[in-house]
């Protein structure tokens, strides 16, 4: 979760006003702070852009109309923050950073709608000319990678980098999916945050952290609703990771990780049966990566205990992989992991989908 005060955690529960601030950097250098009245922000790691906005506002004089507009525009980005405001009190949290890919509405009375999405987007959309080759290691190649797009973007890592092997992409071929691959190799995920900045980390285990927001009834709670489920539709409970680098000359390399918890519902040696998934880039060098990437995909790939679509009141600063605790009415309580969720800049509640639950947390 994105850091807040206590006080800000507290509001959120108690009366307040939503507050929302959208900036817009045109690449003329100008910035303008926009008067909102309407608009949203998806955020969903399921994504290749994991942050995707609109804004509406009333002014129709954003909407380009000339050349010199256009050229202004064009590139143009969007900071979007959205918080609480209680009285004298405003504390606003950022959304994401968007760039902003088009603008339409009434030309004459607006409103007018600007859309964006995160800054994924600039790097995949500048696929590769010619052959592109990544040595060296994970970290260095991806920051390579996201640089070659991107010139000033900050890159973060706290996963464990290592040397990977030879890889080379063809003509045409999506840099933001060499991205990915590279972060499987080393177990983590890499994508831009609610700062602009882009981050390689490892999807945390929920039993593992200590969990971000408790989600519960009553007063002082945020608990709205929740609706609790289960299936097995593109469920796997193994993942065998197999590297082979001809182009490097090394030996191929596999790592087998199966659901080796036996209170699971998807207990490798148990009545789901055995359902592996299987995973294979030549980035892979050593069986520990292979182990790595095998453990991350089958992190997403597994079913989890339960599963829930949760309701409650809009926590801004919430992030995609964050762990919930969630208190329901009879007592009962589930840690959840937060997959995807809208922010609504005028107010609203919040519904989170998570894509897993490890019950009696």
């Amino acid at each position: 979760m994105y850091p807040v005060s206590d006080r800000f955690l507290a509001t959120l529960v108690e009366a307040h006003q939503p507050a929302a601030e959208v900036d817009l950097f045109l690449t003329d250098g100008r910035v303008e702070t926009l008067d909102v009245i309407g608009g949203s922000v998806t955020v969903d790691r399921s994504q290749q852009c994991r942050r995707q906005c609109t804004v509406t506002i009333p002014d129709p004089a954003l909407i380009p109309r000339t050349p010199t507009d256009q050229l202004s525009v064009y590139g143009a980005r969007l900071r979007v923050s959205r918080g609480v405001q209680a009285g004298a009190y405003r504390e606003l949290v950022p959304v994401g950073v968007f760039r902003l890919d088009s603008v339409e509405g009434d030309i004459d009375e607006g409103p007018v709608t600007l859309s964006g999405k995160s800054l994924e987007c600039v790097v995949a959309d500048d696929k590769f000319t010619t052959p592109y080759r990544a040595t060296g290691t994970a970290v260095g190649a991806i920051t390579a990678l996201i640089q070659r797009s991107i010139p000033d973007a900050s890159v973060s890592s706290t996963a464990a980098d290592t040397a990977i092997g030879a890889r080379t992409w063809d003509i045409e071929a999506d840099p933001w999916a060499a991205v990915t691959e590279l972060a499987t190799a080393i177990g983590a995920e890499c994508y831009a945050d609610a700062d602009g900045g882009f981050v390689i980390a490892e999807l945390p285990d929920p039993l593992a952290v200590t969990p971000a927001w408790t989600v519960s009834v009553g007063d002082g709670g945020s608990y709205i609703s929740a609706a609790r489920g289960m299936s097995s539709d593109g469920v796997y409970n193994a993942v065998l990771a197999r590297g082979e680098n001809t182009e490097a000359g090394s030996a191929p390399v596999s790592a087998l990780v199966v659901d080796g918890d036996s209170g699971s519902p998807t207990y490798w040696s148990g009545p789901f049966g055995r359902r592996p998934m299987f995973y294979s880039s030549s980035t892979l060098l050593t069986t520990g990566q292979c182990t790595a990437a095998a453990t991350l995909k089958l992190r997403a790939a597994q079913a989890p205990n339960a599963t829930a679509n949760l309701v409650s009141m809009a926590n801004p600063a919430l992030e995609p992989g964050d762990v919930l605790r969630v208190v329901y009415e009879d007592g009962t309580a589930e840690l959840h992991q937060v997959q995807s969720f809208p922010v609504d800049l005028v107010g609203g509640d919040m519904a989170i989908q998570t894509i897993s639950a490890k019950e009696g947390a």
